[in-house]
This record gives C-alpha cells, sequence and structure tokens, in this order.
C-alpha cells in the first residue's frame, strides 16, 4: 500500500518534527554514501537541527577542509575574508582598550596628566584617595591578623610556679623553674634528732625532675 503524500510544510510538533529530522538525516547519509561508492564523487554534507546540533558526513579520503578549499577555487570565493576582517577589527578594538589601560596606570603613576581638565584631575585624585584608603584597611588588617596568629603561636614564660602535692601532709612542692623544669621540693627538719618543739625548723630540699 502505497504512502500519502504529505505537504511539505513545517511541523509544528516538536516531537514529530526531531524524529522525522532523525529519519530522513539517515536517509540522506545512506544516499551520500551510496553515491560515493558507486560514482566515485567527493561528498560532503553539513546539517544544523532546529536544536542548534550539528551533523556531518564525509566521503572516505576526503577532509572538510579539502571541500571547501575546492569550492573556494571553483567559485572564486573567500569564504574567510569575512571572518578575518571581524578578527582584524576586535583586535583593533583589543588593542584601543589596551592602550587606555596603560594611559589611565600611568596616570595613577603621576604621568600624562597634562591633557587633564580640572574636573578629570579631581576626579583622578579622589580615585587615588579612596584606593589609598582601602590599601590601609587591607593592610591594618593584615596586620592585626598576623599580630593575633603570633600571640597564639607564642608561649610566655610565667614566673615559677608552685602547686601543694596533696599526700595528706602537704610536705612535696611541685613547680617550675625559668628554664620551664619541673622541680620537686620537699620539707624536712633540720635537726632530726631534736623532738618537735618551739625550736625546731624546716629545711627545703630540691629535686630536679625534668
Amino acid at each position: 500500500m502505497a504512502r500519502g503524500k504529505i505537504q511539505i510544510k513545517k511541523i509544528e510538533n516538536q516531537t514529530n518534527r526531531q524524529v522525522t529530522y532523525s529519519k530522513r538525516r539517515n536517509g540522506l547519509f545512506k544516499k551520500a554514501t551510496e553515491l560515493a561508492v558507486l560514482c566515485d564523487a567527493s561528498v560532503s554534507i553539513i546539517m544544523i537541527s532546529s536544536s542548534n546540533k550539528l551533523h556531518e558526513q564525509h566521503s572516505p579520503g576526503i577532509t572538510p577542509k579539502q571541500v571547501y578549499d575546492k569550492y573556494q577555487r571553483d567559485r572564486e570565493v573567500d569564504l574567510w575574508a569575512k571572518q578575518y576582517q571581524n578578527m582584524q577589527k576586535q583586535l583593533q578594538d583589543l588593542n584601543e582598550i589596551n592602550r587606555g589601560l596603560q594611559k589611565d596606570i600611568r596616570r595613577r603613576m603621576g604621568d600624562c596628566l597634562e591633557d587633564l581638565a580640572i574636573d578629570e584631575l579631581r576626579c583622578l585624585e579622589e580615585e587615588m584617595v579612596n584606593a589609598v584608603k582601602v590599601i590601609r584597611e587591607r593592610k591594618t588588617k593584615k596586620i592585626d591578623n598576623n599580630i593575633d596568629t603570633s600571640k597564639k603561636k607564642d608561649i610566655p614564660k610565667e614566673e615559677s610556679q608552685y602547686g601543694l602535692v596533696d599526700n595528706g601532709e602537704y610536705n612535696h612542692v611541685l613547680g617550675y623553674n625559668d628554664d620551664n623544669r619541673i622541680l620537686a621540693l620537699r620539707l624536712q627538719p633540720c635537726q632530726p634528732n631534736l623532738h618537735a618543739g618551739a625550736g625546731s625548723g624546716s629545711c627545703v630540699t630540691t629535686y630536679t625532675l625534668l
């Protein structure tokens, strides 16, 4: 049963349009391959879908550049002339922007000020003052951060501290000297042969532990 003729117009339904594109694209590529093999022809096809996707197929042994070069020679046209002109225009614009930036830098260094009016000089001065203010604030913040970091890293040497050891009699003391070495101090009678009395005293004996 023969298929009915379809009207050649844009398919409004997006899904149907995409399905039709995919089927006919594959059919076209198949016909191009057959034509290249049967007739020893150079065939190059480039297709761009409505969703901006690129599809291409080229005969074996030929590159797209070779096809473009042959087209330009036969048609005596230059496909890249307009693109080259656009690139030259972009280059000129970038060079102009670069020259302007370099001139602004020199002005901030105190050069190229002769052609500036008084209002322009005032604006430049205001910009410089604001820039110095921002730099000073950032510098101050950086210094404060460095000071805080240094304080956290430094361990201050304190004077010798002592604490009693709870052994029931409180006759031992632990402490630290100026070199941060741990000391043990023991209280003992100066005259061990005498009975404890009013005249008895105690002597301090120091032992270095660490």
